[in-house]
């Protein structure tokens, strides 16, 4: 069987290089952190969480659970890491980044069918199996090729990293544990409550701080789950009351603050924590001045601060099948944001799908493909649908999964989720016959 290459080292081009690895195919897995490294990473591990260390709900009624499930069943490398490194987020699944990315890449390392490669891929040979998972980061000479090889420009957004704080550095005589609408117990969050007056102070200092420049942009797209804080208080006050400073749920001693910041676990040391939905690219000054504002934070030592980078992603529906192949070019495939999925576990979901879609062809067997009652398959319909005009990227969610013909529309939720995990479980043993 052909040795594949697979140009990228996060969590779709690892989880695709584990999938195909496990099947029995030679791997040459191109990474160029080690060589050159984008700003917006931290490290040169592979699979690094560049933003929240948040891969959100757990709850195996929500569309990311569903998904999280499904691809438990296919053996996700990625999320046997995230369960071994898990820390507490309340109903969602957070992980200690770091030891996360360091599991990943051990693996990795130590496959015996898988060859990292830590250079820089510049060319694309159409005549070797591949699958393009260098990610939204990509740009140079390989962005170049791609867009010539699609005839289209790349499309964009721009995605903005929330600020992290030392645990001993929060104040706790403001300070308190809760996670929403649970009382019975502490809870997993950290609430830094503002009064009334203190959030129209911060508001106003939130709205006029100097931001960094946007080079080369006339305009600013912002993907809606990751839209910076400034950004978001510019579309009026209400809306950060309505968003991350929401108060409900967070009650102290039976009173509801008139906002509350949310401090979520970011290490399994409980040292770091990062500021829930506070995305931002506001100048490093700018942030220590403002984000101190919040009285909890008045002495917060910051160890990372928000950035901001450009996201890139193809025009996908004219260009990639409904299993992530390129539609004219056979032997090439792509997966992760690039594609036009929104998320980390929507990546891994997309990087293992096109594995196993480009394994059966290896094999040379016609490609069976997931439906749109399953999660992976819906979100890969979304992404390839020829009658879509313009593609906006997008998490898993159940608005478009689509139940088989003669199931009735008001079945319950959770027979519909498990008619999920059987097509998935068929298609999981189908593929080790």
């Amino acid at each position: 069987m052909s040795r594949v290459r697979v140009i990228g080292g996060g969590l779709a081009g690892c989880e695709a290089a584990w999938q195909l690895a496990q099947r029995g195919v030679e791997v040459d897995l191109y990474e160029q952190k080690g060589v050159r490294r984008h700003p917006a990473f931290q490290s040169d591990d592979l699979a690094e969480l560049i933003c929240s260390n948040s891969l959100r709900s757990d709850n195996p009624e929500n569309a990311v659970g569903l998904l999280k499930n499904e691809l438990r069943e296919l053996g996700s490398l990625i999320m046997a890491a995230a369960d071994q490194h898990r820390v507490p987020a309340g109903s969602s699944l957070a992980v200690d980044r770091v030891g996360f990315s360091r599991e990943i890449t051990e693996k990795i390392l130590s496959h015996p069918l898988i060859t990292l490669h830590r250079q820089e891929v510049t060319e694309l040979d159409l005549t070797v199996p591949t699958i393009l998972a260098c990610g939204p980061l990509l740009e140079g000479a390989l962005a170049e090729k791609l867009a010539e090889l699609i005839h289209q420009d790349s499309l964009y957004f721009y995605d903005a990293v929330a600020p992290i704080v030392t645990r001993e550095s929060v104040d706790f005589s403001s300070a308190y544990y809760k996670s929403r609408y649970d009382d019975e117990n502490p809870g997993d969050y950290i609430n830094c409550p503002l009064s009334r007056e203190e959030f129209f102070a911060f508001y106003e200092a939130l709205v006029s701080a100097k931001t960094i420049a946007v080079r080369n942009m006339d305009k600013e797209i912002y993907f809606e789950g990751c839209m910076p804080i400034e950004a978001m208080a510019r579309r009026g006050m209400k809306t950060m009351l309505f968003g991350p400073l929401k108060p409900v749920g967070l009650e102290q001693d039976g009173k509801r603050p008139y906002a509350v910041v949310q401090l979520r676990r970011d290490d399994a040391l409980d040292t770091l924590y990062n500021l829930v939905g506070f995305q931002t690219h506001l100048t490093f000054p700018e942030q220590k001045r403002v984000f101190s504002m919040i009285p909890a934070l008045k002495n917060a030592e910051f160890v990372r601060y928000g950035v901001m980078h450009r996201n890139t992603y193809m025009n996908s529906p004219h260009v990639l099948n409904d299993h992530y192949g390129f539609r004219d070019y056979p032997l090439l495939y792509a997966a992760g944001q690039l594609t036009g999925v929104e998320g980390y576990i929507e990546s891994t979901a997309s990087g293992c799908y096109a594995a196993l879609s480009l394994y059966q062809q290896l094999q040379g067997k016609e490609i069976r493909t997931l439906s749109r009652g399953t999660m992976i398959g819906a979100m890969a319909s979304y992404i390839s649908n020829p009658a879509t005009t313009k593609l906006v990227p997008m998490n898993a969610n159940f608005g478009i999964f689509q139940d088989p013909a003669d199931v009735p529309a008001k079945e319950k939720k959770h027979l519909r989720i498990e008619r999920a995990l059987q097509e998935v479980r068929d298609y999981r043993d189908e593929l080790a016959v």
